[in-house]
């Protein structure tokens, strides 16, 4: 097994993070980074968005955790981190940030700076970071960088940049081809004035002592391994950690216990590689902490001390998380019981710092808090591809009581560029559910630019509503603004459910007949329960219709009755997609092999009789 030197000098080392709007070219440019970094061999086949390992972040395109590299340049190496850049992972780049010295703004050469721009640079400058501004995709036809930069420098200065920090270095670049400038007179060739950039510009690691002071080293990311187990990242900022040493982890309430450091490693390229000795200022992975977390610290010395946890935002939202209780329970899944589920939201915690688990009066169900619908479908899309069974509930925003009093709910900041033929309905849609317009302007690229702010109520299942309205091309970006008054009912025309009256297989029959009162979500050949939800009504109100309706047999025959029924192709309900849907009185059946959408309570009469009641009060 190779071992790795510890960096000695740290003034030859760089930490920084990439931070940007969700893409705006963050892992394609460290890609091209890791490329031209000396990290592969000249014959070796390099995959697309390499950092993106995840299942989930090559199929929605997005980074949802950070992930560490390191690259050598002329003597120098750069720990890198990329960070996610959706609002809803801002945990992720809250805790990074206590590790890095430095931070990569990548912006779009067209679009700007955008919502989440906003959010990950705020958090890079109050953690006293200088940046370096990178113009990325400026080969578009209709790229143009100096009013980017303008706009740049002005959310700088919004966001309370010190002198310093608004003094920032820019680069152009190109990051699919692997190319950058500092000037755009001269043509780019390669990234090596990005490197050049960030080695003169970012700052050795700040530190809080030498080598031989006590150790002191904050864990911000947990990672396992197949042959080394858990494993704690993170930064030394004092002395020096080594394999096999006695140390004290202090947790997040101040507790501690002892304990003993098996393995030290730190990044080279895509690899781990041992070290004898991790020195102040070296980004750090270590072994043989099996209860080591997020935002603990590992010490030594006679008097230990202490590094600051992270502070991580509030959540915004809550989902109920339950046992399955649908007819078709333990049919699909592996792991079904309260039990496995409790003890699969708890791992959770371990690495999710933006979660939050709470527990019921029942044992079968948990209240699950998030940072958004984007956040906690992740995590329940994660967990049915490991095989558990679960139903959740519609998503709430929390609620919280303000200095004054007053009941508060989240709000958030929305930013919409659409075509000007929809830009009505967008408005109107948007001011029904409580939507403030702050600014309207021409867009970029022909269009309207709308900036609202709207509770975080009014946005549930608004996305899948704001593409039918824009015919699918609108864009459509929200940041967390802040938590503000309640902003009073926000009274919505939802489409009721068309209902499976009964129990068995849908036939194209039933389908068919089924069709005329509003649009199905199933094809013919599929099982059904009572009780579930099988398509969306065309008016208000729930329908329940026979979808397993069998066509009656006779000994007479027509000329068309060897005429097949044609039926329209079911609508695609993505997990996504059932979690805009679902209602108060709904539940999302999750399953490894399916989604299903169903009442709360399935039995028809005992639903009638639940609404009978709820008017009479």
């Amino acid at each position: 097994m190779t071992t790795a030197t510890s960096t000695k000098n740290n003034t030859n080392l760089r930490n920084i993070a990439i931070i940007a709007h969700v893409d705006h070219g963050k892992t394609t440019l460290l890609d091209g980074m890791l490329r031209q970094g000396g990290v592969y061999r000249e014959n070796q086949e390099i995959a697309v968005r390499v950092m993106d390992r995840m299942d989930q972040e090559k199929e929605r395109g997005i980074t949802i955790v950070s992930k560490h590299t390191a690259i050598t340049h002329n003597g120098h190496k750069i720990n890198v981190v990329d960070t996610p850049g959706h609002a809803d992972f801002g945990g992720e780049v809250e805790r990074v940030m206590l590790v890095v010295d430095g931070v990569l703004l990548l912006v779009d050469a067209v679009d700007g700076p955008m919502p989440q721009t906003r959010f990950v640079l705020e958090k890079a400058l109050q953690a006293g970071h200088k940046a370096v501004v990178v113009v990325n995709k400026i080969d578009r036809p209709d790229a143009r960088p100096d009013w980017v930069i303008d706009q740049t420098f002005d959310l700088f200065a919004a966001l309370g940049a010190t002198d310093e920090q608004l003094d920032f270095p820019i680069v152009y670049a190109i990051a699919l081809e692997g190319k950058a400038t500092t000037d755009l007179s001269q043509p780019p060739t390669n990234l090596q004035p990005l490197f050049e950039t960030i080695v003169n510009h970012i700052p050795a690691p700040k530190t809080l002592g030498g080598p031989d002071d006590p150790v002191q080293a904050l864990i911000s990311t947990i990672d396992g391994d197949p042959y080394l187990g858990r494993l704690g990242i993170g930064k030394v900022f004092a002395g020096s950690l080594k394999p096999s040493q006695a140390v004290t982890i202090f947790r997040r309430d101040a507790t501690s216990y002892q304990a003993r450091s098996q393995g030290v490693f730190v990044y080279e390229g895509l690899k781990r590689v041992p070290v004898e000795e991790a020195l102040p200022g070296d980004i750090i992975a270590v072994t043989g902490l099996p209860e080591i977390t997020i935002g603990e610290t590992i010490a030594t010395g006679d008097n230990p001390q202490q590094l600051p946890a992270p502070n991580v935002d509030e959540p915004t939202l809550q989902m109920t998380f339950g046992v399955n209780t649908s007819p078709f329970t333990g049919r699909e899944g592996q792991f079904s019981t309260s039990r496995k589920l409790r003890e699969r939201l708890m791992k959770e915690l371990e690495t999710n710092v933006s979660l939050k688990v709470q527990e019921t009066d029942s044992p079968d169900s948990f209240v699950v808090f998030g940072r958004g619908e984007l956040h906690l479908a992740v995590l329940i899309e994660a967990m049915r591809r490991e095989g558990y069974e679960l139903q959740v509930s519609m998503p709430q925003v929390i609620f919280r009581t303000g200095e004054n009093g007053q009941r508060e709910e989240p709000y958030e900041r929305v930013l919409i560029s659409v075509d000007e033929q929809y830009q009505g309905a967008v408005m109107e849609a948007l001011g029904s559910r409580r939507g403030e317009l702050l600014d309207m302007r021409a867009g970029e690229r022909g269009g309207t630019r709308l900036e609202f702010v709207i509770p975080t109520r009014g946005l549930l299942g608004f996305r899948s509503a704001f593409l039918t309205l824009t015919r699918g091309t609108g864009v459509l970006s929200t940041l967390f603004e802040k938590f503000g008054p309640w902003a009073g009912e926000i009274t919505r025309n939802r489409q009721g459910s068309l209902i499976a009256s009964e129990t068995g297989q849908t036939t194209a029959f039933g389908l068919f007949n089924a069709e005329e009162r509003g649009e199905l979500y199933l094809a013919a050949g599929v099982e059904v329960y009572e009780g579930m939800i099988v398509g969306r009504h065309q008016r208000e109100g729930d329908l329940e219709v026979n979808v397993c309706k069998m066509k009656q047999l006779t000994n007479m025959r027509s000329s068309n009755s060897d005429v097949s029924v044609r039926l329209t192709r079911p609508i695609d309900m993505s997990l996504d997609r059932c979690i805009e849907q679902i209602g108060p009185d709904d539940l999302l059946e999750v399953t490894p092999r399916n989604v299903r959408m169903r009442k709360r309570e399935l039995d028809a009469k005992l639903r009638r009789r639940s609404e009978k009641q709820e008017q009479s009060r």
